[in-house]
């Protein structure tokens, strides 16, 4: 049971980067009717987000096979960079969409919503890996 809620998990977070990235991407476009939105929700984000989840499976396993993660004999460190790296792209890309004036702040020359996304992501890490990947001594 772990392991399929660890699974969707990261299908999850994968479905809502697409969707965020592609609806950022295509804002900035010319077309009117992909800045319509419902309740200050894009409607393309929507449209986006439900057939990235189908999608989030075969982007999951493309990056394991691109990394040769079932290859490798210490599989736990490109584990945490991966998991990591979907909860920091999953949180940015939803600032982008959803939050664009957290995007001002500066600290240091660097946008604040940045660094609070790389320590997120982070402590999020590790909840995941005390959450689903405990070693049983």
């Amino acid at each position: 049971m772990k392991l399929q809620i660890s699974t969707w998990l990261q299908n999850l977070g994968i479905a809502s980067s697409i969707a965020s990235l592609f609806t950022l991407f295509f804002r900035l476009s010319d077309f009117e009717w992909i800045t319509k939105s419902v309740y200050h929700i894009p409607v393309f984000f929507v449209i986006l987000f439900l057939v990235s989840l189908i999608i989030a499976e075969d982007v999951r396993k493309i990056c394991k096979r691109i990394f040769w993660y079932e290859k490798r004999k210490v599989k736990r460190p490109i584990w945490q960079v991966g998991i990591g790296f979907i909860f920091f792209l999953a949180q940015i890309s939803m600032v982008m969409v959803f939050s664009k004036e957290l995007t001002q702040p500066q600290l240091g020359g660097m946008p604040l919503f940045l660094v609070f996304a790389f320590m997120n992501a982070f402590i999020l890490t590790i909840i995941y890996e005390e959450i689903f990947y405990r070693t049983s001594n």
